[in-house]
């Protein structure tokens, strides 16, 4: 077992393609990370891999909470957070499985927050252009319009708003009402990064280049973007209205 300060969060439903590869690029890197997956019920058997590697290899560093029925994204996370929250990880990252976001990205994130003092770092498509591999056109504009959208009507300057790939600060999972965090799909990414704003957090973009899945089904939705569109309106009434707790000082 290595000691990591780290735990990387890794949502899955039916990912049976991707996971024992995706695991084994995160260890395989010169920083340690743990990671844990938060698998809904995967009816591939997806769960079953993890549990494989966490009996032959990697017992203590590989952790695995399954959850009954696909329920959303944004709550797959915040159980990741509140699990990562009872032990004594610094710094709590989001990744997918399917290599949309690249591992070797991880220990940039980490830099951007232990290194630099950052409380959010983001893996950013648009800090610098479009940055987007495979992706259809349509798909492309979608994302970096929804992302103008959020800015225009928040008024919060961060390019890319629906980014899922980032690294929090413990505290800042601490400092956040997990509990009052209402979005499950694009608009959880949003509502996440709008809040550590408003708590007082720090946030820095760090390029990266996003690859569309090779292996594997999309689970994106126009259900997701939906509740983007009108998510954004409620953030914008609660940026008004809203007392947000208050991040305490850096030591």
């Amino acid at each position: 077992m290595k000691p990591s300060d780290s735990i990387v969060i890794i949502p899955t439903y039916n990912e049976k393609e991707n996971i024992e590869k995706i695991i084994r690029a995160v260890f395989g890197l010169e920083k340690a990370f743990h990671i844990l997956v938060i698998d809904d019920g995967s009816p591939d058997g997806t769960a079953d891999i993890v549990k494989h590697l966490q009996g032959e290899e990697f017992a203590g560093q590989l952790f695995l909470v399954e959850r009954e029925g696909k329920q959303g994204l944004g709550t797959a996370y915040i159980a990741g957070f509140r699990w990562a929250l009872e032990r004594d990880y610094q710094y709590v990252f989001e990744m997918d499985a399917d290599f949309s976001h690249d591992p070797n990205d991880l220990p940039r994130l980490y830099s951007a927050c232990a290194d630099e003092g950052y409380d959010l770092a983001i893996g950013s498509r648009y800090i610098n252009g479009v940055n987007v591999v495979n992706w259809p056109m349509g798909r492309v504009l979608m994302s970096y319009f929804a992302s103008k959208y959020v800015r225009i009507v928040t008024g919060f300057k961060v390019h890319d708003t629906t980014a899922g790939f980032k690294c929090y600060r413990r505290r800042v999972l601490e400092t956040i009402e997990l509990d009052k965090i209402r979005f499950k799909g694009y608009a959880f990414q949003i509502e996440m990064k709008f809040t550590t704003k408003k708590i007082g957090g720090r946030i820095k973009e760090v390029s990266v280049v996003f690859v569309n899945r090779r292996e594997g089904t999309s689970k994106m939705s126009g259900g997701i973007f939906g509740e983007a569109f009108f998510g954004v309106m409620r953030l914008r009434w609660d940026g008004w209205f809203r007392k947000y707790p208050k991040l305490p000082k850096a030591e």
